[in-house]
């Protein structure tokens, strides 16, 4: 297997997105891992600079490719790029959105698209997009064991002056004290 692509805001990135960066390469067989921190997410507000998120990336994903994605849309991202057969990897929560991204079967003509599921989650749902899709075999549902860290939490944690004990890797607890970031 190429390259396995697994891209976010990273406002910080915290053990759940370890926990799936982990269950993809192990599921794909990954060569290569390529963390792309979103410059400018098109659906998000961030809470970082961009600077900030990549340093803290690349904090957590030390063996991996880490890199700025100055793209607010994948496919974007895509056709600038050109990696050689790509999966890129999203939780099953983004890809009920999928339909709305911008050109959802141009995105699957260049790379397939790994969802990652947790036990529970409503498949129906998943169903419901691929559906809709001209080739919906491009998408591959693999199930993941489920991680309780979100980055709303920890910044809501770090806004109060609690710890991230088992939120965030060492390292990237380390970079956000240094640094200052999320406090009011």
């Amino acid at each position: 297997m190429g390259v396995v692509l697994y891209g976010g805001a990273f406002d910080p990135p915290h053990l759940g997105h370890l926990a799936l960066a982990d269950a993809a390469r192990k599921q794909f067989g990954a060569d290569r891992l390529v963390v792309l921190v979103s410059e400018r997410p098109a659906h998000r507000t961030v809470h970082a600079s961009p600077e900030d998120r990549l340093a803290l990336a690349r904090a957590a994903f030390p063996r991996d490719d880490v890199r700025l994605d100055p793209y607010p849309r994948t496919i974007d991202l895509l056709r600038a790029d050109g990696f050689d057969d790509p999966v890129f990897v999203i939780g099953a929560d983004q890809f009920r959105g999928f339909l709305n991204w911008s050109e959802p079967d141009a995105v699957l003509e260049r790379t397939r698209v790994a969802v990652a599921t947790r036990p529970g989650f409503p498949r129906a749902e998943l169903d419901g997009v691929l559906a809709q899709l001209d080739q919906p075999e491009r998408v591959i549902l693999f199930e993941i064991e489920p991680n309780p860290a979100a980055a709303t939490d920890v910044r809501a944690r770090i806004g109060s002056g609690e710890p991230l004990d088992g939120l965030v890797p060492p390292a990237v607890a380390t970079l956000i004290s240094e640094r200052g970031l999320y406090r009011p």
